[in-house]
């Protein structure tokens, strides 16, 4: 009995020093470095809010609600991924179509009326031995711009997708779970090793790419008059040239840091931060 027990022990031992020495260390964030300011970004006001707005549930099923009323109309029940990252991303809504991404790799189409399906598109396939490794989660915002759908997959691809029928217009390996955003003829892709790529629509290659936000849990990217807007980890919202991806701004929001997208409309950007601090911005 003793003898096994002693066995055992040792066992366990070996094993624990195995885990330890085939691990690795996590590096830590990439330390920002200085440029030359070329924009500044000007507060035009700040307020803390709090509101929960629940699009997609967290097992992969959409909810038509009526928009009067509130009650369901229908219910589209799709099956999860074993592995999958924390958050879904946002359907987007037309006036007849709801897409969503899927924990799956999936892009699905619903008649927005009755949430019969009408198109789906795989836009990753899940590799690997592990679950881990086979994770292809659409976790970033969808992106449509006029009939043009664009979605980026975890471990997966980057995509532009027909919005009617859902062929695949291009696709390019990438790996995000932040999302894309568009602009002169080229997609914005925040990658989920924090480096924010410029590919061109046309030859699907990438522009540029700047990687000194490496592992700073970059934000999805959001177009900003001739700039690319990403927040990250720190709270910092940082301006990138369209043309190569250089540093043009920075400017510090929430020291709580940033995870949702930017938003602008018109000459104005609208950053929502961790601790609930809304603030609205203007170039300089």
């Amino acid at each position: 009995m003793i003898r096994w027990k002693h066995a055992a022990l040792l066992a366990l031992a070996i094993l624990a020093a195995g885990c330890s020495s085939n691990s690795k260390k996590e590096l830590p964030p990439a330390e920002l470095t200085d440029f030359k300011e070329e924009v500044v970004l000007q507060k035009q006001w700040s307020r803390s809010i709090g509101d929960v707005v629940v699009v997609q549930t967290q097992d992969d099923s959409l909810i038509g609600l009526d928009a009067a009323t509130g009650e369901q109309r229908w219910l589209y029940d799709s099956t999860p991924a074993v592995l999958t990252l924390r958050g879904t991303s946002a359907p987007i809504v037309t006036n007849r179509l709801a897409v969503a991404g899927l924990s799956t790799g999936k892009v699905v189409a619903l008649d927005i009326s009755n949430g019969v399906p009408v198109w789906e598109q795989r836009v990753a396939i899940p590799q690997g031995r592990s679950e881990l490794e086979r994770v292809v989660d659409i976790d970033g915002g969808l992106l449509l711009s006029g009939s043009t759908l664009y979605v980026a997959s975890y471990q997966g691809r980057v995509a532009a997708l027909d919005l009617e029928s859902g062929r695949p217009l291009w696709q390019r390996d990438a790996s995000s779970y932040a999302g894309v955003a568009e602009g002169l003829g080229s997609v914005y892709v925040s990658l989920s090793s924090g480096t924010v790529e410029g590919v061109d629509e046309r030859s699907t290659t990438a522009l540029w790419s700047n990687d000194s936000l490496a592992r700073r849990q970059l934000s999805a990217p959001e177009v900003f008059s001739s700039y690319v807007a990403v927040g990250d980890l720190e709270g910092y919202l940082h301006l990138l040239s369209q043309v190569d991806g250089r540093f043009v701004g920075r400017e510090r929001i929430d020291s709580d840091g940033l995870r949702a997208r930017p938003l602008v409309v018109g000459n104005m950007i609208y950053v929502y931060g961790n601790s609930g601090k809304l603030e609205a911005l203007t170039i300089k």
